[in-house]
């Protein structure tokens, strides 16, 4: 039986041998710079010959823009005016009830809740503006910047108030569209 020191002495001298051996066999494996640089040069020379670039030539052909009825607003005329919903008139309560289908009761309902929609994002929006602008005016020193800020605040608010008319305007439309719509007969699910 060996000696336990010899033993210790001959695990250590493999392990050595071994911490030596690997980087060498490691680099002998692993590709050169310059052989790198070679592949990615006939790669890029196959992808040049294979690659297409596209122009507006190559599209087909866009559809035209609708042009808006008179009376109704573009995106951009829109989103500078207050959203305020349109109120029904005569002219559509007045329509024969042949017009006023499935698709007819489903488009109006879903723009009144749409609007209601936007305009109660609009007003947590709003919420959060005016926390904190709250926050901000109490935080200065500054009578400046803190009059600014009150203002903004106060603009703030004031808009609220607006919005918030709108919504109840918004829930009392949907009201009365339902109420129309059961009066007039119409299923219960073409509003849904």
């Amino acid at each position: 039986m060996p000696k336990p020191n010899t033993c210790r002495l001959g695990i250590s001298w493999t392990a050595f041998l071994l911490v030596l051996a690997l980087p060498a066999l490691a680099s002998a494996q692993r590709p050169t710079l310059g052989e790198v640089a070679r592949k990615e040069q006939e790669r890029r020379k196959a992808a040049k010959s294979s690659e297409k670039v596209l122009t507006n030539k190559d599209l087909p052909p866009a559809p035209p823009k609708p042009v808006p009825a008179p009376g109704t607003e573009t995106a951009a005329a829109s989103q500078q005016k207050p959203a305020v919903p349109a109120k029904p008139d005569a002219a559509a309560a007045s329509q024969p009830d042949e017009q006023k289908d499935e698709a007819w009761w489903r488009e109006r309902i879903t723009q009144t809740r749409e609007g209601l929609r936007r305009s109660e994002s609009f007003l947590e929006a709003l919420q959060t503006r005016v926390n904190v602008l709250s926050a901000d005016f109490t935080s200065r020193d500054d009578p400046v910047q803190r009059a600014r800020i009150g203002e903004d605040r106060q603009k703030a608010l004031a808009e609220m108030n607006r919005v918030s008319g709108e919504i109840a305007m918004f829930k009392k439309q949907i009201l009365d569209i339902e109420e129309e719509a059961r009066k007039a007969g119409v299923p219960p699910g073409w509003l849904r």
